[in-house]
């Protein structure tokens, strides 16, 4: 027996650890589906091409165009824009999961916001689209809280010469500054259009939404100057003498990264 007050000591069994025989081929296929998984997550992430479904677009026969800015990033595929959309209407970038396929025809770029402002993007963009086969278009983002004047010199000064074949230049009216009235808004819009008309002897075009088109412009500008209204998920916009139609934002388009402006005008 052991000394009093000491326990008897136990001897640790060893164990040994089993080993479990995998045969080549099943090695082979649990590596398969780890990459495939991997694949697919990363796919996913990255905005894959069979990963993103994008807005609807409404019923009708249509041609296709976007707008761009510095906002939206990355790299454009100028040779293979295309608007791609399956059973339901909704755009996507899978081509195999695309009822229809139709190119993008035009695309307006962001030149110029109030009196100073130029987008960093612009002189590439607008270059990159001038060797494309689309139509371009350049736009101002208005300011009423600015000389129109003195917007359409910023505007004139960063676009430069157009071409016959260029879009005419659009004025973005979307905001309204504290204090500006609806007269105040229609008279500095009046003074841009004018002097880009003036200028290039083209009669621009206006973008606004349908209810700032009712609530804010005045039927000088309506009825003088063509329309690319902006109204979101419906079937037809609220606003009904347009050229253009900005149905969404969030637009899927095989050749531009991320979401994207995607506009409509009736096909001829």
């Amino acid at each position: 027996m052991p000394p009093a007050g000491k326990k008897k000591k136990r001897k640790k069994k060893s164990v040994k650890a089993k080993t479990v025989k995998v045969s080549p081929w099943a090695a082979l296929g649990l590596a398969a589906g780890f990459l495939l998984v991997l694949f697919l997550i990363v796919h996913r992430c990255e905005g894959g091409e069979g990963a993103v479904h994008g807005a609807k677009v409404p019923p009708g026969v249509w041609r296709y165009g976007i707008d761009l800015s510095h906002h939206n990033g990355g790299k454009v595929v100028w040779d293979s824009l295309y608007v791609m959309t399956d059973q339901n209407r909704r755009t996507v970038r899978d081509p195999y999961s695309a009822k229809d396929i139709k190119p993008v025809s035009f695309v307006f770029i962001k030149a110029t916001e109030g009196a100073n402002l130029k987008d960093p993007d612009f002189k590439k963009l607008w270059n990159e689209a001038g060797r494309s086969s689309l139509r371009r278009g350049a736009y101002h983002f208005f300011r009423s809280s600015k000389d129109g004047e003195t917007q359409a010199r910023n505007f004139i000064s960063t676009v430069g010469d157009l071409r016959v074949k260029d879009l005419p230049p659009v004025l973005d009216i979307e905001t309204i500054h504290k204090g500006c009235g609806k007269e105040l808004l229609n008279q500095r819009a009046l003074q841009w259009l004018k002097a880009v008309e003036s200028h290039y002897g083209k009669k621009p075009a206006v973008y606004a939404s349908s209810s700032f088109i009712k609530s804010y412009l005045s039927k000088e500008i309506t009825s003088n100057y063509p329309i690319w209204v902006a109204h979101y998920g419906k079937d037809k916009p609220g606003y009904e003498d347009w050229v253009w139609w900005q149905f969404t934002d969030k637009a899927v388009v095989k050749g531009v990264p991320g979401e994207v402006d995607l506009s409509v005008m009736k096909a001829e």
